[in-house]
């Protein structure tokens, strides 16, 4: 059955392969981008299909006025993908203000915005599917990415209550989190705080832990997103790729066995 996508972030990364997979499929897509000069191939391509919207996250009334234009062309939105986002390098020392401020805005605000926006639409229709793309870092924090990894916290955080408080509507929402995939997100798009050389050997042993087999391909991901968007129960949580699986069973050993061993002192600390 054909669906109506809108989806950000579309002009590169797992946003563009996805939004070329969907109308492959015959799905009608609601595509934002930055410039719109990246969609051109996929206009001429597929027409009418695809709509278009130039769009910056950061704007909020921008967000509502794109979800709306969407709704109001294609009838209907049946799915909503948050993508847009970028990864902000660098130790929290090193973070400026205008840095951290820029990665939340983005990362979690943007993804706020038009989660705000769509869910009134999806209410009265009595069904929708929101996507949130998170990471595995928003569920382990390792150090050089630690303000994207608190944005990708807040998502998880935003979407599971998000979760609950939308499921008697018939809305059901699904956190994405992929390992590390052959983006742009790690290259072109990803800014990167000025180097304090205290954190060098950090650095090189945090980069120096990604090898070619634990990158993943992203043109792979295409039958996973078909799948969920198209699962009549879709999951809460729902992981891309091989490595990070393995990676949060580990973290989360590790801190449950922390807790386990302060637990009478946590539970002495309740007073009664």
């Amino acid at each position: 059955m054909s669906k109506t996508i809108f989806i950000t972030g579309t002009s590169k990364g797992f946003g563009r392969i996805w939004t070329e997979t969907f109308l492959e499929q015959g799905y009608k897509v609601a595509a934002t981008a930055r410039n719109l000069d990246t969609l051109q191939d996929l206009i001429h391509t597929y027409g009418e299909a695809i709509l278009p919207i130039e769009l910056d996250v950061n704007d909020r009334d921008a967000c509502f006025k794109a979800v709306e234009k969407a709704n109001e062309y294609f009838g209907s939105i049946d799915v909503i993908i948050n993508n847009a986002g970028y990864g902000l390098f660098g130790a929290i020392e090193e973070t400026t203000e205008k840095e951290a401020r820029d990665q939340i805005e983005t990362n979690v605000f943007g993804l706020l915005w038009v989660t705000q926006a769509v869910i009134p639409i999806m209410r009265k229709q009595g069904y929708g599917h929101i996507i949130q793309v998170s990471s595995v870092l928003g569920v382990v924090s390792p150090p050089v990415l630690g303000l994207y990894n608190a944005s990708k916290f807040a998502v998880e955080a935003i979407s599971e209550s998000l979760s609950a408080e939308v499921k008697g509507f018939g809305i059901s929402v699904t956190i994405v989190e992929p390992n590390s995939f052959g983006t742009e997100w790690s290259g072109t798009s990803a800014v990167h705080t000025e180097a304090n050389p205290v954190y060098d050997e950090i650095k090189k042993a945090f980069f120096e832990s990604f090898t070619e087999d634990s990158i993943g391909i992203p043109e792979a991901t295409k039958n996973a997103i078909l799948k969920l968007v198209n699962s009549p129960m879709p999951p809460l949580r729902m992981i891309l790729g091989k490595v990070a699986y393995p990676w949060i069973k580990q973290t989360y050993e590790q801190r449950l066995a922390v807790w386990d061993e302060w637990k009478e002192i946590s539970a002495e600390a309740h007073g009664k």
